[in-house]
C-alpha cells in the first residue's frame, strides 16, 4: 500500500468521522430543543433557531464591518473610529476625495476669507514630544505590514498668553496649556493597564485625566499627567466606612503634587444618578481604593445626601476650595433651563463662583448604566452648552467660571464647535478609550472586554500592551491639538482659544441660517417659556 493510498484512507476516515459528529450532535441538539420550555423558536425549529441565534450574535459585528454606511454607526460610526484610531497610530488626519459629511443641517465652521498663516498663530513648540508612529510597509487582503519606529513631533501647546488658569484665586491654581484632556474613567471601569497607559499618554502628552468617581488609583499616578480627582456622590477615596465624607481623606488627596483639581459629579450624560459597578469588577484592590467591600456590586447614591440646593452645594464647593487651595468645580447634565437660571443667580446672590463647571451632554457615554437613562435623560452637549454659557453672559459673570464640555468630542472639528458654543476646555472619554484599542463591543458591564480596555480580569487585560498604547494615546491628543490650530488658522485667529460664536453657524434643513448668539437666546427664552407654561 503506497504511501498516497494511506494518506487518502486517513482523510476519508476523518471525513466520514467529522460528518457522523456532525450529525449526531444536530440530532442531540434537535431532541434537547425540542423539549426544552424556555424558548418558542427553539421548541418548533430546533436546529434553524440555532443558526438564528448565531446570525443575533454576529449582528453588531456584521453591521460595522460590512452594512452599516461609514458615517451610520452608533454611538460612533466607522469614520469616527477610524479617525482617533489613524490619529493615534500614524499622528495624522488626512484623508482625500471628499466629505462623507451629509450638509443637511446643523452646526457648520465659518471659515475667514483671509486666513492666518502658519508663522502668525500663537502656538507653543519649544519643547517636542519623543513618541513612536506606525508607517505601512504593505498592505494585502488579509493583513497589513507596518513599521514602528521612533519619532519627535511637534507638540502644540497653547502659548504661555493663552494658557487657561483654574482658581487663580487659590495658593496652588492649575495653569492649562492643553484644551483637550481626559474625562472621569475610574480604575475598575477600566483596567490597571488601560488606565497606566491613559495616564502615561497623557502625561507625555502635557494633559490631564479626571479619575472618574472610583477615586485615585497607583494606575493613575503611574505617567505623571496631571490629575481632576472626580467625588462622586459615593465619596470614594474621601470616604469613611460609613460611607459619609471625611476632611482628612480628602486633604491627604489635596496634598498630592499630580492633583490639581476637584470635580464634584452630580451627573453625568448617561448617568443622571449615582454610579454602578457589577460586583465581579469588585476587586480587593478596588474595594481597598473605595473603601467597600471587595466583591460586591456598589451602586453609589443617586445625590450627595447633605447637598440639597443651589446654596449648599456652592457653599461645599467654597469649603473644599478653602481646605484644599486648588481648583473645585461641578459636573452636570443639562435638562432644566430654570434650574441653571436659579444656579447662576445664587452664584451672584452669594457671590460664591465655582472655578469651573463640567458640561456633559446626555450623549456621553459611561461603563455601565441602565438602557432608560442613556437613551431618554439630559440634553444633548450642543443644546445643553449655550444653556449654561448664555446664562452666566446673561448675568455677567461668564468670565468667574471656566466651562469644560463633554460628549463625543473625539475629532478637532467637533471640538472647535464645542469651543464657539461656550467652552473653554474639553474632556474625552470614548475617544481616548479607542485609543488604547477599544473596538466598541460595547460588554464595558460585563467584564469581558474583548480587548483589555474595560476589564479588570487578569487574562483579558494581558492583551493591551502598555508600551504600545501609551504612544497612541500622545498621538491622538497632539493630533487633536494641531488640527485646533489648523482651524483656528482658517477661521482668522491666532489660537483656538479665540475661536468664538462668531465663528460657528447654525444651518436649518431649509437653507435658513442662525448666528449662534440668536439661537442662545432663542433657545434659552423658548426654554423658559416652555417650562414656565408646563408649570
Amino acid at each position: 500500500m503506497t504511501f498516497l493510498t494511506i494518506l487518502q484512507l486517513i482523510i476519508n476516515v476523518l471525513v466520514v468521522g467529522v460528518l457522523l459528529f456532525g450529525i449526531i450532535t444536530a440530532i442531540a441538539f434537535y431532541f434537547k430543543d425540542k423539549t426544552q420550555k424556555h424558548h418558542s423558536v427553539l421548541r418548533n425549529y430546533p436546529l434553524l433557531a440555532r443558526v438564528r441565534y448565531f446570525l443575533e450574535k454576529i449582528g453588531p459585528e456584521m453591521r460595522q464591518y460590512l452594512f452599516s454606511e461609514d458615517t451610520q454607526g452608533k454611538p460612533f460610526s466607522r469614520s469616527d473610529y477610524k479617525n482617533i484610531v489613524i490619529a493615534g497610530k500614524y499622528n495624522s488626519r488626512m484623508s482625500s476625495y471628499g466629505t462623507l459629511y451629509p450638509y443637511e443641517d446643523g452646526f457648520f465652521i465659518q471659515n475667514a476669507m483671509y486666513p492666518k498663516q502658519e508663522s502668525e498663530l500663537n502656538v507653543d513648540q519649544s519643547h517636542m514630544i519623543s513618541t513612536f508612529i506606525y508607517k505601512i510597509k504593505n498592505e494585502r487582503l488579509f493583513n497589513r505590514d507596518e513599521k514602528i519606529h521612533k519619532t519627535e513631533i511637534d507638540p502644540f501647546y497653547l502659548a504661555d498668553d493663552d494658557a487657561i488658569v483654574l482658581g487663580s484665586h487659590l495658593q496652588h491654581p492649575f495653569t492649562i496649556k492643553r484644551l483637550v484632556g481626559q474625562s472621569g474613567m475610574s480604575y475598575g471601569a477600566l483596567g490597571g493597564r488601560a488606565i497606566t497607559a491613559l495616564s502615561m499618554g497623557l502625561g507625555q502628552a502635557g494633559t490631564w485625566m479626571n479619575t472618574g468617581e472610583g477615586g485615585l488609583s497607583k494606575y493613575h499616578l503611574e505617567g505623571g499627567a496631571d490629575i481632576i480627582f472626580q467625588i462622586g456622590p459615593g465619596m470614594f477615596g474621601v470616604r469613611n466606612k460609613e460611607g459619609d465624607f471625611d476632611l482628612d481623606m480628602f486633604l491627604k488627596q489635596a496634598r498630592r503634587e499630580k492633583v490639581r483639581a476637584f470635580e464634584v459629579k452630580l451627573a453625568q450624560g448617561a448617568k443622571t444618578r449615582g454610579g454602578h459597578m457589577e460586583g465581579n469588577k469588585v476587586t480587593e484592590e478596588i474595594a481597598e481604593i473605595r473603601n467597600v467591600e471587595p466583591w460586591k456590586t456598589i451602586n453609589s447614591p443617586n445625590r450627595f445626601a447633605h447637598i440639597n440646593n443651589n446654596k449648599e452645594l456652592l457653599s461645599w464647593v467654597k469649603k473644599l476650595e478653602t481646605h484644599g487651595q486648588k481648583p473645585v468645580g461641578f459636573k452636570i447634565v443639562v435638562s432644566r433651563v430654570h434650574e441653571i437660571e436659579d444656579l447662576v443667580k445664587t452664584m451672584v446672590e452669594t457671590d460664591t463662583y465655582p472655578s469651573f463647571i463640567t458640561v456633559d451632554g446626555g450623549e456621553g457615554g459611561t461603563g455601565a448604566t441602565f438602557q432608560e437613562l442613556q437613551d431618554g435623560v439630559g440634553l444633548p452637549l450642543f443644546t445643553a452648552l449655550p444653556i449654561v454659557s448664555g446664562m452666566l453672559e446673561k448675568y455677567g459673570v461668564r468670565d468667574k467660571v471656566k466651562i469644560f464640555a463633554s460628549g463625543k468630542l473625539v475629532t478637532p472639528d467637533k471640538i472647535a464647535i464645542a469651543l464657539g458654543l461656550g467652552a473653554d476646555l474639553i474632556n474625552v472619554a470614548r475617544g481616548m478609550m479607542i485609543s488604547v484599542g477599544c473596538i466598541m463591543s460595547q460588554q464595558c458591564h460585563m467584564n469581558t472586554c474583548p480587548v483589555g480596555v474595560a476589564t479588570t480580569d487578569p487574562k483579558r487585560e494581558r492583551a493591551l500592551i502598555i508600551d504600545e498604547k501609551k504612544y497612541r494615546v500622545t498621538n491622538y491628543i497632539t493630533s487633536l491639538h494641531e488640527g485646533l490650530f489648523t482651524i483656528a488658522a482658517a477661521v482668522g485667529v491666532s489660537s483656538p482659544t479665540q475661536i468664538t460664536r462668531d465663528h460657528i453657524i447654525l444651518k436649518r434643513k431649509d437653507g435658513s441660517l442662525q448666528t449662534i448668539h440668536d439661537y442662545k437666546l432663542k433657545l434659552t427664552e423658548t426654554a423658559l417659556k416652555g417650562q414656565s407654561d408646563s408649570a
